[in-house]
């Protein structure tokens, strides 16, 4: 009995606390729907925003927020001030004297000029690249090309300089003409190469590295030898955009020239471009074959060579006559428009010969560039150091010196004085013309023979 009434009580307790527990959930529904809810919901994993990969060689730009325009303001009109309405103004159609201008300027302006796989627009200037070839050890040797194109249609104007890489005066005669140009005014296009023969200029050398004359192989064969295929390429992607050319050079081997054309004034076209330099001398000469001048005068292209100076030296008064030449020139050509007189007239000279020694032993000369020589006047003299014995060089010709070798040591047979004679243009005929210039340099790799004392 007792057992009984003791398990009874338990029951009674149990089920008094299941029915408080009951009644609390039923009297408090958001603890019971959190209480299911908690036991039905899924868990959530949380994720973090990735960050945007972004390349290294970009910069990471970050952009402002946007600002909301702010609306103007109207001013405040107290009653009775309002402004009085105007009437509308009279519109009257009056002759447009702009749109005519606007359409001069169109046609008068200059069209994009397209060289080196680049586009060049008017009114720019830029320093372009081109890549000839590889050099011995397989690398390219990317050759600078500066071009001005101007705002204003115009002839299309090539300077090219160091086809020898030891003529240093035409280098700096390109970056002067080059950099002193101003684009908005310049009426056509100027391509300058101040440096043609980049390995030779490296290496302080006339010649390309296998000892082959680049001036000898032009228009170039594009699957000829190193030279020819360098000379192609330079012809092709560059000269064949020219209207004009001037190529030029110095003196070589220890020999230096007063400033001079040559040109082969049997071409018209050849001879309207000599006459724009000013005064500068001139000696009709028909080109050796293989020069880049004969070759862009075969391919209809006037084309002068311009000498001033020697190899291996920067000299100021032949850097000076050659830009003052070209900038007579593109003003003759219309190009750019500045004051165009320059000194008298020089003569033109039809023939010119070299004067050599007959002795061996030390030159001494007795004249300077640009004098005027009678027959049998005394040029310098080769005397033996050990003998002491002295040999006369004579001016077999009256005429002016335009060439001469420096004070050296020489052979029998060396070209020692350069004797221009003078000539009336009319007078000069393909018959009369002599070129006193020896065969071009041979093919062969282990020698070379072309004539010393001539630099083009």
């Amino acid at each position: 009995m007792y057992r009984y009434l003791v398990t009874s009580l338990l029951a009674l307790i149990f089920c008094g606390t299941t029915i408080a527990q009951t009644h609390a959930t039923a009297t408090n529904p958001e603890t019971s729907e959190k209480a299911q809810g908690d036991q039905q919901k899924p868990k959530i994993k949380i994720r973090h925003p990735q960050a945007k990969s972004v390349p290294l060689d970009q910069p990471v730009i970050v952009k402002p927020a946007a600002v909301e325009p702010v609306e103007s303001v109207s001013p405040i009109v107290e009653p009775g001030s309002e402004p009085e309405l105007l009437p509308p103004p009279v519109i009257t159609q009056t002759e447009d004297t702009e749109t005519p201008k606007a359409d001069s300027d169109q046609q008068n302006s200059a069209e994009p000029l397209v060289i080196l796989q680049t586009e060049v627009p008017p009114s720019t200037s830029t320093r372009l690249s081109w890549s000839p070839s590889q050099s011995m050890d397989g690398i390219a040797v990317p050759t600078p090309v500066l071009v001005v194109n101007g705002a204003k249609p115009g002839p299309l104007l090539c300077l090219t300089a160091a086809i020898h890489g030891d003529e240093l005066n035409g280098i700096e005669i390109v970056r002067r003409v080059m950099y002193n140009l101003e684009p908005k005014s310049l009426a056509g296009t100027v391509i300058g190469v101040p440096i043609v023969n980049l390995q030779g200029f490296h290496r302080r050398s006339r010649y390309l590295t296998d000892r082959r004359d680049l001036n000898r192989y032009f228009p170039g064969n594009p699957t000829g030898s190193s030279a020819s295929r360098i000379a192609y390429s330079f012809f092709e992607e560059i000269i064949r955009h020219c209207d004009a050319l001037v190529d030029l050079h110095t003196g070589s081997f220890d020999r230096t020239n007063m400033p001079q054309l040559r040109a082969d004034l049997r071409d018209p076209k050849v001879m309207k471009l000599t006459e724009g330099f000013g005064a500068t001398v001139v000696l009709q000469s028909g080109g050796t074959d293989g020069t880049l001048r004969s070759a862009a005068v075969d391919a209809g292209i006037p084309a002068v060579t311009l000498e001033a100076g020697e190899s291996m030296r920067l000299q100021e008064e032949a850097v000076a006559h050659g830009v003052n030449g070209l900038t007579t020139l593109m003003s003759k050509m219309g190009m750019i428009d500045r004051f165009s007189f320059w000194g008298d007239p020089e003569p033109v000279y039809s023939q010119a010969t070299w004067v050599r020694a007959d002795q061996g032993g030390i030159l001494f000369s007795n004249v300077a560039l640009g004098d005027r020589v009678a027959q049998g006047d005394l040029l310098g003299e080769v005397t033996d150091p050990i003998t002491n014995i002295k040999k006369g060089i004579l001016s077999p010709h009256r005429g002016r010196v335009i060439g001469m070798a420096l004070n050296q040591v020489v052979l029998p047979g060396f070209a020692a004085f350069h004797i221009a004679i003078a000539a009336p243009k009319e007078l000069i005929k393909e018959e009369e013309v002599v070129d006193d210039l020896a065969a071009k340099e041979s093919e062969s790799d282990e020698e070379t023979s072309e004539a010393e004392e001539d630099s083009e």
